[in-house]
């Protein structure tokens, strides 16, 4: 893999990979919705010097195809706003919405902006249940 490669590669370290993990997200029961999108949040039990991200999509979106275009869509708007995210938190997005994600550089400006709002919404909230 070439350097130019790994700049857009998006990292396993970037992602929740284990149901326990997911599970984890969805106990704390800190969430947040806006339009098509849910994102639950949690402080991570291991401080790692980078947020993480996992993606739920169901089948009731659509087919494989539909579903892998909302994950690519969500990856790629994480990636671009990541710096933005505490390094101390792991959150789950859920896709509520049926039918293909819009296409076009407006909406993936727009699903960045989705992605900011929600972690915007959601921070107080993780911090909020953390001091209790």
């Amino acid at each position: 893999m070439t350097k130019h490669e790994k700049e857009f590669h998006f990292q396993k370290k970037l992602r929740l990979l284990r149901t326990t993990d997911f599970r984890r997200v969805y106990a704390q029961r800190q969430s947040v919705a806006i339009g098509p999108l849910v994102m639950y949040g949690a402080q991570q039990v291991t401080k790692l010097c980078h947020a993480r991200i996992g993606i739920s999509v169901s089948r009731r979106v659509g087919n494989a195809v539909v579903r892998n275009q909302w994950k690519r869509r969500l990856r790629e708007a994480f990636r671009k706003v990541k710096p933005q995210f505490s390094e101390d938190l792991d959150v789950v997005v859920v896709v509520r919405t049926t039918g293909k994600p819009a296409s076009g550089e407006k909406a993936a400006q727009d699903t960045e902006q989705l992605l900011l709002g929600l972690l915007n919404r959601l921070r107080p909230k993780i911090r909020h249940a953390s001091e209790e």
